[in-house]
Parts: structure tokens; C-alpha cells; sequence
């Protein structure tokens, strides 16, 4: 890993957008943890509430449930600003209606760097990404840009929403983690500081997670 480019420090506010409870545990949650011990500001905006994620438990025990889970999550990693957007787990349509919701979110926290998962065809070598990581990971890279647009998404304006200028996107993957200032290209490949600490940091934000074992969870 010594050809990987160092992640950026310089900055003050983060935003994860993700598709699911429990997505930033796995993807992001130990640098997190680290971050927010240090002073920094993260907030967190899941697009769906993951009632369809449990296998065997009905979509309004499972939704609840795993709602509540993400919010404990967030107390032990020290986030307190946690947005769910209610769009249907399992059928998140990529599009303008979720390009307009993630860039309100965008403008609304005014993050300097901006986190997704995976947003590639492929989770990992021959195991197919999750329709909801596409259509999320997706939209957030084109709504970094709509949230600096005045002309898009016009009706932000007159919700009182300024155009922001988000500094970094970062994308966690298992193949290919890629960081990029926006407008400028850093590196296919940088360092992510959290990966020496997910050992002992993840376990503290997994704790929450009862659904989890034995659930036959789906995603």
C-alpha cells in the first residue's frame, strides 16, 4: 500500500450517503469513529430504512428495527445527525427525484467531503453489487455536482438552500476505493487511515446491530 496516495485531513464536515442501515458500519464506520474523536462534524443520509432486508421479518417489524439499530450505531461513533429519506428498500430508483433529495442533503449539511459505498456493477470479484449501491452511488456523484448548480434543481433555491461546493468524494470499495477532488482527479487508489483500525474500531459500531446474526439478511 505504499504507492497509495495519504486521505486528506483538511477539512471540517463529512456527509455518508448510503442506501441502507448498517452500510456505513461496514463501509466507513471505524474512520468514523476516528474522525469524529478528533472533532471533526459527520452527518449521516440513508436512503431507505432497510425494511427489506431481513429475510423471514415483515417490512414494518424489519424498517423499525433496523432504524433504531442505525441510530445506536451512530451514538457509539459519535454522529448525531442521521437523515432517513424513506425511498422503498430493494427498489430505489436512480433518477432526478433522488438526485433532488441528495443534493438538498448536500446543501443542507454543506459537507467538505462527501462518502458513498460502491456504486460498480460488481461488490467484490464475482459478486454482483446490490441494485440499491448502484442506484445510491450513482446519484450522489451526479448530485456533488447538481448541489453547485443554481439552474438544476431550482427549487432548492426557494427552500432556502444555497449552492455548495463539496471539496472531496470518497468511495469505499472492497476492489477499487477511489478518492477524487472534485473537478481534479487525486488518485484511483488512496489511503484509506481507517483500514489499520477496522479490526478493533468496527466491532464498537456493530454492537447495535442484534438483527444482524443469524437474520438472513439480504443486504
Amino acid at each position: 500500500m505504499t504507492d497509495l496516495e495519504q486521505f486528506p485531513q483538511d477539512w471540517q464536515r463529512a456527509l455518508v450517503i448510503v442506501a441502507h442501515p448498517d452500510d456505513p458500519e461496514y463501509g466507513m464506520g471505524a474512520a468514523v469513529a476516528q474522525w469524529t474523536a478528533e472533532g471533526k462534524e459527520v452527518s449521516y443520509v440513508l436512503a431507505t430504512r432497510g425494511e427489506a432486508g431481513i429475510a423471514g421479518m415483515a417490512a414494518e417489524e424489519s424498517g423499525p428495527l433496523r432504524s433504531m439499530e442505525q441510530q445506536n450505531a451512530c451514538a457509539r461513533v459519535g454522529v448525531s445527525d442521521l437523515v432517513f429519506l424513506d425511498h422503498p428498500d430493494g427498489r430505489i430508483e436512480e433518477g432526478l427525484a433522488l438526485r433532488r433529495d441528495f443534493a438538498r442533503e448536500i446543501r443542507r449539511a454543506r459537507p467538505d467531503l462527501v462518502l458513498t459505498l460502491n456504486h460498480r456493477d460488481e461488490w467484490g470479484p464475482g459478486r454482483w453489487n446490490s441494485a440499491d449501491h448502484r442506484a445510491v452511488g450513482r446519484a450522489v456523484l451526479d448530485a456533488v455536482g447538481d448541489a453547485d448548480n443554481d439552474w438544476i434543481f431550482p427549487e432548492l433555491l426557494a427552500e432556502g438552500l444555497a449552492r455548495h461546493k463539496v471539496r472531496w468524494v470518497a468511495i469505499s470499495s472492497r476492489s477499487l476505493p477511489t478518492l477524487k477532488k472534485c473537478r481534479k482527479p487525486v488518485s484511483r487508489k488512496p489511503w484509506l487511515p481507517w483500514l489499520n483500525t477496522v479490526n478493533t474500531s468496527a466491532p464498537l459500531a456493530m454492537r447495535p446491530w442484534r438483527s444482524r446474526p443469524g437474520s438472513k439478511r439480504r443486504w
